[in-house]
């Protein structure tokens, strides 16, 4: 039963999926600017934070969850059903923004509800689980954007190719919904065998996972709600390590550079020639490097010095970002653009890979003792913030020109880097532990 009310929810991420790039897209089509893009992508990672917070708090203290999710899934239903019949791109943006804070709200709910009636040993596999379910969702929708934006537009006029794919993404997030409210736990089973909030928490900073969306969707942070509950910000201050510190401004630096890159990039492409379906095919040939070489960077973890290999993937991905502006500028949207930034779309994903399995591990490792949770959490919430900013600041410095934009956007990536491989050469203190593994 729990894997049927997990496969609903990954039919509510495929709709997730597909609207992540369609809305986007869409605005482009009503006369969006890179700005606008930049709005439209930092509303969801400011949004995101609060939704996970503030409900994720409400379902804790009131004990109804199965609510917390039904209603998730019901906002972004109808909110991809009223997008298509607005002009307004202001509109759009507000209801986009609504999207992402009901799929931020119903996170916690959700990692906390695969626990039920499950041995605190198996958490780990469950909360991996969910994890695939919602990757093969998010996959699933950007492959629905590729085949109905690339048929339907021989037929009928691209934008009501999009509008009608919201048609269709809205679909997939009504019968999640209505799946959902059938294989759900029933909130009287929630209450009764619900798990130590606190057991939650500590296992769910011990997960090393890569979420798909991450390749190419730095706007939100999965697990933000369950890092921040022991939060205690004086406590931590005053065992600041110098070492986190200099990593927490890389953390700010290399996600700042992530969404300064992918805000503008759905105008960019499009700019360039690129349809939608093909935009689509960028996107997911990404999210699916990503996917692949997940288990191959989890090994490269235990062979070699692990913030050499974070530098290693950074900087692959420093050099990437502006190379998508080199190759849309030479090539344009002929075939062999079109192959080439695959290649490097994949390479951006591949990146992904590296980067996403060593931050949790580089996190806690330079934690003082006792902070692992907290650390985490201000991890998280920079994160979260630096996308919010690297997305405004992308889309200002788009409207001024790509290469200009792309290249601050490796820039900071690259600075992020230099600042993770100088950690090894600042002075330790006993209570931090080494980050070498080889």
């Amino acid at each position: 039963m729990a894997e049927r009310w997990l496969a609903a929810w990954g039919l509510g991420s495929v709709a997730l999926g597909g609207a992540s790039l369609l809305v986007p897209l869409y605005i482009v089509e009503l006369g969006a600017n890179p700005f606008m893009l930049g709005i439209l992508a930092a509303s969801a990672a400011f949004i995101s934070a609060p939704g996970a917070l503030v409900l994720g708090n409400i379902a804790d203290r009131t004990g109804k969850r199965r609510v917390f999710v039904l209603t998730s899934l019901t906002t972004v239903t109808v909110a991809l059903i009223l997008i298509p019949f607005l002009s307004s791109i202001l509109l759009i943006i507000g209801l986009n923004a609504l999207v992402w804070f009901a799929a931020a709200a119903a996170a916690p709910v959700l990692n906390l509800l695969v626990t039920i009636d499950v041995p605190e040993a198996e958490w780990q596999s469950r909360f991996a689980l969910l994890n695939k379910y919602q990757g093969w969702g998010w996959s699933g929708g950007l492959i629905l954007g590729v085949t109905w934006t690339t048929l339907l537009p021989r037929l009928v006029s691209p934008v009501l190719a999009q509008r009608t794919f919201f048609g269709v993404c809205a679909v997939c997030g009504g019968a999640a919904t209505l799946a959902s409210a059938r294989l759900l736990p029933a909130e009287s089973k929630i209450s009764a065998n619900r798990p130590n909030t606190r057991r939650v928490a500590r296992h769910l900073t011990n997960v090393r996972q890569l979420t798909v969306r991450g390749a190419t969707f730095p706007f939100m942070r999965g697990r933000f709600y369950w890092t921040t509950r022991s939060f205690q910000p004086a406590q931590l201050l005053d065992r600041l390590t110098q070492r986190l510190s200099l990593y927490f401004v890389a953390v700010i630096l290399f996600f700042s550079g992530f969404s300064a890159f992918f805000a503008p990039l759905p105008i960019y492409l499009s700019g360039v020639g690129y349809g939608s379906g093909e935009i689509f095919v960028l996107y997911l040939v990404s999210s699916l490097g990503s996917a692949a070489f997940y288990v191959t960077a989890g090994n490269l973890v235990s062979r070699y010095d692990i913030n050499l290999l974070q530098t290693g993937g950074l900087l692959l991905r420093a050099i990437a970002l502006p190379a998508v502006a080199l190759v849309g500028t030479a090539l344009a949207a002929s075939f062999t653009g079109l192959l080439v930034s695959a290649i490097i779309f994949v390479i951006i994903g591949l990146s992904w890979a590296i980067i996403a399995v060593t931050t949790a591990t580089i996190v806690t490792r330079l934690a003082p003792a006792g902070t692992r949770g907290q650390v985490l959490g201000i991890y998280t919430a920079l994160s979260a913030l630096a996308g919010g900013v690297g997305s405004v600041l992308g889309g200002w410095l788009a409207s001024k020109g790509y290469m200009i934009a792309f290249g601050v956007a490796g820039g900071l990536v690259f600075v992020g880097a230099i600042l993770v491989i100088s950690i090894r050469y600042v002075s330790t203190h006993s209570r931090e532990p080494s980050l070498s593994t080889g």
